[in-house]
């Protein structure tokens, strides 16, 4: 039984989340600047600190939804 992209629910994206992800990016932002200007590790090494911890955060916001979803 097939469902037509016409007949799926798409549910709006809360406040709460966009807030969230907006906050992420400015602690991202400022996490790079911080490792790039006050500890003076090199500008590859910030970018790629930045976006592993970026990366990492995603996949706990994913894992945690899965399993939020799994047991609602």
């Amino acid at each position: 039984m097939d469902i037509d992209e016409s007949e799926r629910v798409v549910e709006p994206v809360s406040r709460l989340a966009v807030v969230s992800y907006a906050l992420l990016v400015v602690f991202l932002i400022a996490w790079f600047f911080y490792g790039w200007l006050v500890l003076r590790q090199g500008l590859i090494a910030s970018i790629g600190e930045s976006a592993g911890t970026g990366f990492a955060t995603l996949v706990v916001i994913s894992i945690i939804g899965s399993i939020r979803r799994a047991k609602g």
